[in-house]
């Protein structure tokens, strides 16, 4: 079998993966990626929140991104009939950015991966994890195996980047309950020839067809938009068991995109996603550490799949940096801890969406400017401002806040 020998071994090239390898590349260790797929591929989580930039800034990729003109992301639109309802990033409370983009990730994910490559990082595509042995000492050695070849890669440290792969949470039994109500999605693309001119045709948006189910609108700068519906497991039984006379259903639906999209062609049969929402009981372990969409995963709404993933991954390489050069380290405290916070903050915010109480905040046709501009930075991203009574109250505020609309209304 042949060897391999590296620093740290990364399972996933997506930006978890990426923004960990590019931040300990930049630091002189040797890092080697194992990505299942080829690239460039199809993912979901194609919109991002500012609280990312930050991440891609620090680990070396900022400049590369801004390079691709991606389509800028100020905030996004929320729509119930004929309500709408605006989130700007640029009247957020507190400091970060004010913008993002809206990204393919096929080419977003390849750029990342390149630009870690220029930085001295291995990446061995179409390769998949068959098994992780960790040793006495915290080392490790990985068994992977590409085009009917095996190899073995022995590393001091495994971050486990693999996304809805969730390799090490399956290989080492830490699948965990979710704390949401499941919910299901399905996706595609168009080449937006009917995209409306100006703002309207480039803005984020998300339409609410009922109090749980809702349609996103994401377009590119390329001219492809992404479309899909999120909902309830149970809605979806109503539609035809072919994807995509289901899609066109369930377009039928929309008041507001039905016109633009019900005629147009699909770039690729739809696909569905059940049962989104995952967890895990454990981070970290010794030799190993378990980030992004690998650990945790709320809910598409928001848009914080990237944010936490780039968030979790970066921070787990500053922790594995300070082991790799004999430093203590509180991977509790200092990553589980500091992670759960920020998470249990969008799962609040996810399940005040989906109960309708943050719906009621977002469409308050008369909203308090302070108050939106707290709930736009958690919106954004800035979970762990504590300064912010959106972030420190978040199991009470919004419910309470949507109780005063009510009564305003009545």
């Amino acid at each position: 079998m042949r060897k391999e020998k590296t620093d740290v071994l990364i399972i996933g090239a997506g930006p978890a993966g990426t923004v960990a390898a590019a931040y300990l590349a930049q630091k002189g260790i040797k890092v080697s990626i194992v990505e299942k797929s080829e690239f460039p591929r199809y993912t979901i989580g194609e919109s991002l929140i500012p609280h990312c930039m930050e991440n891609f800034k620090e680990a070396g990729l900022l400049d590369t991104l801004q390079e691709q003109n991606y389509q800028i992301k100020k905030g996004a639109k929320f729509i119930r009939n004929n309500t709408a309802g605006i989130v700007d990033f640029a009247e957020k409370f507190g400091e970060g950015w004010n913008y993002t983009w809206q990204v393919p990730r096929d080419h977003f994910d390849m750029v990342l991966a390149e630009a870690c490559q220029q930085k001295g990082v291995k990446i061995h595509y179409n390769t998949r994890v068959k098994n992780v042995k960790f040793l006495a000492d915290a080392n490790s050695i990985t068994e992977v195996e590409s085009e009917n070849k095996t190899k073995s890669i022995e590393a001091s440290f495994v971050i486990d980047a693999s996304g809805f792969g969730r390799v090490l949470a399956k290989q080492l039994d830490l699948e965990a309950p979710v704390n949401l109500a499941q919910h299901s999605s399905i996706f595609t693309q168009v080449n937006d020839v009917l995209r409306p001119k100006g703002e309207k045709g480039t803005q984020i948006t998300f339409e609410i067809l009922e109090r749980e189910v809702w349609f996103w609108y994401i377009p590119f700068s390329n001219g492809n938009t992404s479309i899909g519906f999120v909902g309830p497991n149970k809605w979806f039984s109503q539609f035809s068991n072919n994807l995509e006379t289901a899609f066109r259903e369930m377009l039928s639906r929309s008041k507001n995109f039905k016109e633009q999209f019900i005629e147009q062609a699909f770039l690729f049969t739809p696909q569905k996603v059940n049962n989104m929402a995952k967890n895990v009981s454990k981070t970290y372990g010794k030799g190993f550490v378990i980030t992004g969409n690998s650990a945790k995963f709320l809910d598409p709404i928001f848009s914080s799949g990237v944010a936490f993933a780039t968030e979790s991954s970066l921070r787990a390489a500053k922790l594995i940096l300070k082991e790799l050069q004999n430093e203590k380290v509180d991977w509790q405290k200092d990553y589980e801890d500091y992670m759960d916070r920020g998470t249990s903050v969008f799962e609040s915010y996810v399940r005040e969406w989906y109960n309708g109480n943050l719906q009621k905040l977002i469409l308050h046709q008369n909203p308090n400017n302070q108050i939106k501009q707290q709930v736009c930075a958690v919106l954004a991203g800035y979970v762990w401002d504590d300064t912010n009574p959106f972030v420190r109250k978040h199991t009470s505020i919004i419910k309470n806040v949507a109780n005063l609309i009510r009564l305003e209304e009545n």
